[in-house]
């Protein structure tokens, strides 16, 4: 024999306010926020002079890092350090990206 599930009633209220709650949320969307910066998740990352291990290292980004990105090839990412002025190359390997869920 199954026992009994109990359900939670909803009162006429709660119905009637979730399509406001919806409204607002979406009037204020995440898609219309500029893209979060990467930040460097390693003790340390290299700057180099071109997308290779073996380029002219360029400067080095410290963990936790923020930088912008302005392209990128296969897993290097061609980044301008905004405290230096150092613009190069870093490997995708030792870097992530934040990311937001947009709802709407």
């Amino acid at each position: 024999m199954l026992g009994a599930l109990a359900l939670p009633v909803l009162s006429a209220t709660t119905a009637g306010a979730a399509p406001a709650a919806v409204a607002a949320a979406s009037a204020s969307s995440c898609s219309s926020l500029p893209p979060l910066p990467y930040e460097v998740h390693t003790k340390a990352v290299t700057i180099r002079s071109k997308a290779s291990s073996k380029s002219t290292a360029l400067g080095v980004l410290y963990k936790s890092h923020k930088f912008s990105v302005s392209k990128k090839s296969g897993n290097w990412l061609y980044i301008t350090d905004k405290s230096t002025g150092v613009k190069g190359w870093v490997s995708g390997t030792y870097v992530y990206r934040d990311v937001r869920m947009c709802l709407d």
